[in-house]
């Protein structure tokens, strides 16, 4: 329960990161905000983490490998995967893509180490898919038979496969790594990373807009979605595996639309709830079988 409820946590700040994210990543090139995503994020995990960090050096230099595959997935290309996406694709294809995490999740599992998965979890795996495609296509099927798949779809495919890879890699690694010093030199080996990328968008750096409204927003970013968020995840993952805690994923839309509802005005249709239970119900049947080990 208590892993449901860090993963359900998870969700919620994710949710946020799409409605206080987006009109950030509408001034801030893509790899330029995840840079000063985690810069924030330093700032915030260092009082947290540096203790651990000291008391583990050894620790790091020998997991090197594992520590550079996770920020490298989950850290610098899946964020700037998802900020590029955004700047080419319709909230309703992204939503929709966004949405194929676990199945991703299932594929990679499966092909790389052959983990097999019961009935009961494929269907409430569909059956909260279905409840995405029909939150975010409004039940129509003229909507879903209009959609067109353009290169940010495409782009958000990318971010998913590298979420699932990262999924992957915190159940195989987490164990490992006391969770706030993993962070610290997690987040500082990202922003390495971003360092060097940053030359392909020097020139539109000056271009940015820094109004109260981007730099509240980049804040709201660098501590929930890119800290506590993803603290919860990664407990959420290392207590119920990557298939399952991927699922918790399909809760993202329906978060996304309540915090619409609350803090935008808008109106809460009989499509947005009926989607949102199909979600929710295929979240359970899913975490109701154990993992195959």
């Amino acid at each position: 329960m208590k892993a449901y409820l860090l993963l359900i946590l998870a969700a919620i700040f994710y949710a946020g990161n799409l409605i206080v994210g987006k009109p950030v990543a509408q001034e801030i090139p893509p790899i330029t905000l995840s840079l000063f995503r985690y810069l924030v994020a330093l700032l915030v995990i260092i009082p947290f983490g540096y203790r651990e960090w000291k008391n583990n050096k050894d620790l790091w230099k020998k997991e090197w490998k594992a520590i550079l595959a996770l920020s490298a997935t989950g850290l610098v290309l899946f964020n700037i995967f998802v900020y590029l996406a955004l700047n080419y694709t319709t909230s309703i294809n992204a939503g929709i893509v966004e949405a194929t995490a676990p199945i991703f999740t299932l594929i990679l599992t499966f092909l790389l180490f052959n983990e097999r998965f019961s009935q009961k979890q494929l269907i409430g795996v569909f059956i909260s898919l279905f409840g995405v495609f029909f939150v975010i296509t409004k039940g129509s099927l003229e909507i879903i038979m209009n959609l067109q798949f353009n290169s940010g779809d495409l782009i958000m495919i990318l971010a998913m496969v590298t979420w699932a890879f990262y999924s992957i890699f915190i159940k195989q690694h987490t164990w490992k790594f006391p969770t706030y010093g993993a962070l610290l030199v997690m987040t500082v080996v990202a922003i390495i990373m971003f360092i060097p990328l940053m030359t392909i968008e020097i020139g539109q750096i000056q271009t940015i807009n820094w109004s109260w409204k981007v730099f509240s927003g980049l804040l709201y970013l660098g501590i929930f979605p890119s800290l506590v968020a993803l603290i919860a995840y990664n407990k959420g993952i290392a207590a119920i595996g990557p298939s399952r805690a991927s699922v918790f994923l399909n809760l993202i839309p329906v978060f996304t639309m309540i915090g619409a509802v609350i803090f935008l005005g808008e109106q809460l249709t009989w499509i947005q709830v009926i989607g949102a239970l199909f979600v929710i119900f295929g979240v359970l049947i899913t975490n109701r079988v154990k993992d195959n080990k």
